[in-house]
């Protein structure tokens, strides 16, 4: 799969509000994925920091992609379980988003994620998630 065909993946398969994250597909393989989560004042809270909410969804979103690059193509996944540790704030910086599946199965996948943001190398949100593959 191609990060171009993971970014139309990216559209033809997740809700509106999702697709308003902006995220775009850097970089994948069959293990490892990396996803731009572009700043913007929208996903800002007070104080200016990039929401929790948003890094939280671009982690999920990001290892869909992972999952389906891994496979060859999108299948049917739920969200099973995701751990999220935040270590420090993003301020006016792109995310990005990295995806290392530490396995894939037939029914399970599992991974780890990474969201520092570009230009830093001390990681801003670390995640952990588990998804059910239904197709």
């Amino acid at each position: 799969m191609t990060p171009a065909e993971a970014d139309k993946l990216l559209s033809d398969n997740f809700a509106p509000w999702v697709l308003e994250l902006g995220l775009s597909v850097v970089e994948l393989n069959d293990r490892r994925t990396v996803l731009r989560l572009p700043w913007s004042t929208r996903l800002a809270r007070e104080g200016g920091g990039l929401s929790g909410q948003a890094l939280m969804a671009a982690a999920d979103t990001a290892t869909v992609i992972a999952v389906s690059a891994a496979r060859g193509g999108f299948v049917p996944m739920a969200t099973v379980q995701q751990s999220t540790s935040f270590q420090r704030a993003v301020m006016d910086a792109d995310v990005l988003v990295e995806v290392v599946l530490t396995k894939l199965g037939r029914r399970m996948a599992f991974a780890d994620v990474t969201m520092t943001a570009e230009g830093e190398t001390e990681i801003a949100a670390r995640a952990g998630t588990v998804y059910a593959l239904l197709g």
